[in-house]
């Protein structure tokens, strides 16, 4: 089991939420203003959608490293769209840069890697439980 992430409301900001995780620098989240909010920072789907990039990208590093292929860096572009969200379709659209990987069956593998980073398999393959509990 793992350190769990706490969010705690803010109390001088309407919908804004410092969020703790493991001691780390705090993150915070927000709505934009249409809703209410400050738009002060990410939001909620903004930060699910940063987990599938930062993953990718992480994947793809790892593999290229443990091959000790030259891959320099990557970009990950995630573009979001949720116009179909209330009738349950959500789309990203994931665009990979791989910077230094120049071999097209290297960029071909790595692609293909990128596929099976854990969030990836999380939002597409796995059944998720949601346990709320009120204290």
């Amino acid at each position: 089991m793992h350190i769990p992430i706490t969010v705690i409301s803010e109390r001088n900001r309407v919908f804004r939420q410092r969020v703790d995780v493991d001691g780390l620098e705090a993150l915070y989240a927000d709505v934009p203003p249409i809703v209410g909010g400050d738009g002060s920072a990410p939001d909620p789907h903004d930060y699910f959608d940063i987990a599938l990039g930062t993953c990718k990208a992480i994947t793809v590093q790892m593999y290229a490293k443990r091959k000790a292929w030259p891959l320099e860096g990557v970009t990950v572009t995630v573009q979001r769209d949720d116009s179909q969200e209330k009738k349950g379709v959500y789309k990203l659209t994931v665009v990979l840069a791989l910077h230094g990987i120049d071999d097209p069956a290297q960029r071909a593998r790595l692609e293909e890697i990128s596929h099976r980073c854990p969030i990836q398999r999380l939002m597409t393959v796995s059944t998720v439980e949601i346990a709320t509990l009120l204290v």
